[in-house]
């Protein structure tokens, strides 16, 4: 069940750090919390926030909990910068043709016999 919005679980960059950690293979909590000089007890309050996302899967393995990237949910973070990345393109190509309206010309000297 999400219970938070994605934003929320890239907002903080120590859970970005994580996900970056765990995007490349699944870790067990203890070694998440190793790479991180903050408490086991805040690095779980980070993994929850990232579960309540919909960023991260905590599986049961054993006695061992597993953190699972899921970056799918990356997407609304894409289309929400997306619709941006046009606007500013659109400024800046506006901004292109206005500068070049404006450019001086070059005069062309000819050599004097």
């Amino acid at each position: 069940m999400i219970k938070r919005d994605v934003f929320q679980g890239i907002a903080d960059p120590t859970r970005r750090s994580i996900l970056s950690i765990i995007s490349a293979k699944s870790l067990n909590v203890n070694a998440v919390a190793e790479n991180f000089e903050v408490s086991r007890t805040a690095i779980y309050k980070h993994l929850k926030i990232l579960t309540e996302c919909g960023l991260v899967v905590i599986r049961q393995q054993g006695r061992e909990r597993y953190c699972e990237a899921k970056l799918q949910r990356l997407d609304e973070v894409t289309e929400w910068v997306e619709q941006y990345r046009k606007v500013w393109e659109a400024r800046l190509d506006s901004l292109e043709e206005y500068l070049q309206t404006i450019k001086p010309k070059k005069k062309k000297y000819g050599r004097r016999k």
